[in-house]
C-alpha cells in the first residue's frame, strides 16, 4: 500500500492462507465495498496445509510445490474479497495428530518466540494503522498451534503497538482501538442452521458436530458474542474467496452444504467477541467500529 488513507482501516490477524476466507471473509467483503482499508496479515505460508479437494490429491506435481500454489490461491482470494494482504514470513507448523503427539518441526511458526512473532507484527501495526484487528481468542478459535500462537502474537502486538519504548525500530508508534475475536461456527449458529436444514427436509452437514458437541466442549470455550454484523448479501463473495483455495477446501464438502437462502434467514450475520476497546460503545453491537466512526470522521 501506498501511504495510509484517512479511511477506518480494519486489520484482519489469521494464521494460514484461506483462514481469511472462512473466518470473517464476508465482513471484510462488506467493509471492503464501504470504503474501508481492510488489510489480512497471514502469519504463515502455509507449507504443511494438507490437500483436503480430493481432485487434487496424490497428484505430486502439486505436493512438490504447495507453497507457491497457496501463495496464488491467496493472491486470486485477496483480489475475490479486495482486501491487501501482506505475509509475516513465517513457516506453518502443521497440525500434530497422534496419541503422543509428535514435536512440532523445527523452525515453525509455533516454535518461534513469542517475541519475534510480536515485533513482525508491530511492524504491521504501525505501518498500516488499523483502527480495528481481528484475530482468534486463546484457544486458537480451535487448538491449532499456528492458531494459538496468533492469538498471542496478536494480543501482545495490540499493546505494544503504542509503546514508544517496544521494539523502537519497528516504526512510528499507534494505538488501535478495539481488538476482536472471531467467532466463526458457534454451537448457537451451528444449531441454527442444522434445524433450519432439517425443517426443509434437507440433510444437515451438521449432525456429526453435534453428536461430537461434549468432545469439543473440551478443546473450545463457549464464546462471548458481542457484535454481529449482518453480512448476507456477502456470503456469495466469501464462497468464492474460499473456493479460491483449491487445495483447501472440498467444493462439496460441508462449508458449502448449506443453501445460501437458508443462510441469510436463519443465520445472516458473522459474529465476533470485543476482547479489548479504548472507545464506548453500547453492547452487543452491529459494526465493529462502533465508538470509532465519530471519533475517526471528526478528526
Amino acid at each position: 500500500m501506498a501511504g495510509v488513507s484517512s479511511a477506518l482501516r480494519l486489520m484482519a490477524v489469521h494464521a494460514h492462507p484461506d483462514d481469511e476466507s472462512s473466518k470473517g471473509a464476508a465482513t471484510m467483503a462488506r467493509y471492503v465495498d464501504e470504503g474501508v482499508e481492510v488489510l489480512v496479515v497471514t502469519c504463515t505460508g502455509g507449507e504443511r496445509g494438507s490437500i483436503l479437494n480430493p481432485a487434487l490429491q496424490d497428484r505430486p506435481e502439486i505436493e512438490a510445490n504447495i507453497a507457491e500454489i497457496r501463495r496464488q490461491e491467496m493472491d486470486h482470494a485477496r483480489a475475490i474479497l479486495g482486501v491487501h494482504q501482506r505475509w509475516l514470513g513465517f513457516v506453518d507448523s502443521g497440525l500434530p495428530e497422534g496419541d503422543p503427539l509428535p514435536p512440532l518441526p523445527e523452525g515453525s511458526f509455533a516454535l518461534t518466540s513469542i517475541e519475534e512473532g510480536t515485533r513482525r507484527l508491530v511492524a504491521e501495526i504501525r505501518r498500516f494503522r488499523p483502527h480495528v484487528v481481528t484475530t482468534y481468542d486463546e484457544n486458537g478459535g480451535y487448538p491449532h498451534p499456528d492458531h494459538i500462537r496468533t492469538h498471542e502474537i496478536s494480543v501482545a502486538a495490540f499493546d505494544a503497538a503504542p509503546d514508544p519504548d517496544a521494539f523502537p525500530d519497528s516504526g512510528e508508534p499507534w494505538q488501535p482501538l478495539k481488538l476482536y475475536y472471531d467467532v466463526g461456527f458457534s454451537m448457537e449458529k451451528v444449531d441454527a442452521l442444522h434445524d433450519a436444514m432439517t425443517a426443509q427436509g434437507l440433510e444437515s452437514p451438521f449432525e456429526e458436530w453435534r453428536s461430537r458437541r461434549e468432545q469439543w466442549a473440551g478443546k473450545m470455550r463457549p464464546p462471548k458474542i458481542t457484535t454481529r454484523v449482518n453480512v448476507a448479501d456477502w456470503f456469495e463473495r466469501r464462497d468464492a474467496a474460499l473456493l479460491a483455495h483449491a487445495t483447501q477446501v472440498d467444493p462439496n464438502g460441508w462449508f458449502f452444504g448449506v443453501p445460501l437462502d437458508l443462510q441469510r434467514e436463519a443465520w445472516p450475520t458473522e459474529d465476533f467477541e470485543l476482547a479489548r476497546s479504548l472507545v464506548d460503545s453500547s453492547l452487543p453491537e452491529d459494526d465493529l467500529f462502533a465508538g470509532i466512526r465519530e471519533r475517526v470522521t471528526a478528526t
